[in-house]
């Protein structure tokens, strides 16, 4: 065998990593950037355990009959998966955006998509931080849940998908001031009509019927459908989140820009 049938092939082969691979990476940047923001901590858990222990021991707000923390615990997880998967990364990214991160994201290849995938799997995991957080306080306060833990979870991911897609679609075509302005304006709106701390029944009926199709609404309705009433699988909240999670990703998928 000759010399140059021994020589060996070093010419570069430049090309993208695989998606998954890329979109692993990226979440993993984007876990340790909120974990590291004590802003985003403080939105993300702190106040939904403040609400659930506050309202939880006193009895500043009217929750009707049965333990107020059977009634509270749902809406403030919900609430945390709102916080998370809207506020904080429609904050985020605006502000990503302004600085130019995600145009240089934008040079990379990492698509759009890729980039709502990281982001949202990171969503996911600050979620399961956050539920064991509140679950434990839950559990401290003497809640006491029934029902179908597969059917919750699906509430929450449906959940994490709709809000993801419109913090995203947030971020991505509004300023980074106007993005933490309405953001912050929307989550105290939607902490007060939501159903998180106040029940729906407490609202006049026509405007109860309206709200309940908000995606908070809808969300909270289904965790405490589940983790209150014992139900297998409200399917009338379900769909309603289903309609916004592909309402709100597909929009973000669309009009999303990197600057």
């Amino acid at each position: 065998m000759t010399a140059p049938d021994l020589a060996l092939d070093l010419a570069p082969r430049p090309a993208a990593a695989p998606l998954a691979r890329m979109v692993a990476a990226q979440t993993a940047y984007e876990l340790k950037a909120v974990l590291r923001n004590g802003e985003q901590l403080l939105l993300t858990l702190i106040i939904p355990v403040l609400l659930l222990t506050v309202f939880s021991l006193t009895s500043l707000l009217d929750l009707g009959e049965g333990a107020r923390v059977d009634f509270l615990t749902p809406g403030v997880l919900a609430l945390a998966v709102m916080s998370t998967a809207f506020t904080g990364q429609a904050i985020g990214t605006g502000f990503e955006r302004r600085y130019g991160v995600l145009k240089r994201l934008g040079a990379t290849p990492l698509p759009r998509s890729g980039l709502i995938l990281a982001k949202t799997l990171t969503v996911v995991l600050v979620e399961l931080i956050q539920a064991v957080v509140i679950v434990a306080v839950a559990f401290t306060l003497g809640w006491n849940p029934s029902g179908n833990p597969a059917a919750a979870v699906l509430a929450v991911l449906l959940g994490t998908a709709a809000f993801s897609g419109f913090g995203l679609l947030m971020a991505g075509t509004l300023r980074a001031e106007a993005t933490l302005a309405a953001a912050n304006l929307v989550y105290l709106l939607l902490l007060v009509l939501g159903g998180v701390v106040f029940p729906l029944d407490k609202f006049p009926s026509g405007l109860a019927s309206v709200l309940e199709l908000l995606p908070i609404s809808a969300l909270s309705n289904a965790l405490r459908a589940v983790l209150a009433d014992g139900a297998a699988l409200p399917g009338g909240p379900l769909l309603i989140l289903a309609v916004w999670a592909v309402a709100g990703l597909a929009l973000a998928a669309r009009f999303f820009r990197w600057e």
